[in-house]
């Protein structure tokens, strides 16, 4: 069963609470980070896969070079859900 998408209100008031690296763009959560090279963005990545595995929701990631961009959504709800809120929380923790 797939998580119930959350209001506009909800969406606005969840991403007041996210760090500043955080936009909400459509219906997905998109953040960019960038590093000092590589091997540095590449170890960023790594830290996501336990937090998305617990979770049961894996972002979509584009890496190019030493920038690393997230995108959260809830491809079979349709939209945003808490799932991608959570997650981009644990993400900002790294």
């Amino acid at each position: 069963m797939a998580a119930p998408l959350l209001s506009a209100s909800d969406i606005q008031t969840r991403a007041r609470q996210l760090s500043s690296e955080w936009s909400v763009e459509g219906k997905e959560l998109k953040s960019v980070w960038k590093f000092k090279g590589f091997v540095e963005a590449i170890a960023f990545v790594n830290k996501m896969v336990e937090p998305a595995e617990a979770a049961g929701h894996h972002p979509d990631l584009s890496i190019s070079y030493n920038k690393v961009t997230v995108c959260l959504s809830t491809h079979d709800s349709g939209g945003l859900t808490h799932l991608d809120f959570d997650l981009a929380e644990a993400i900002s923790r790294f």
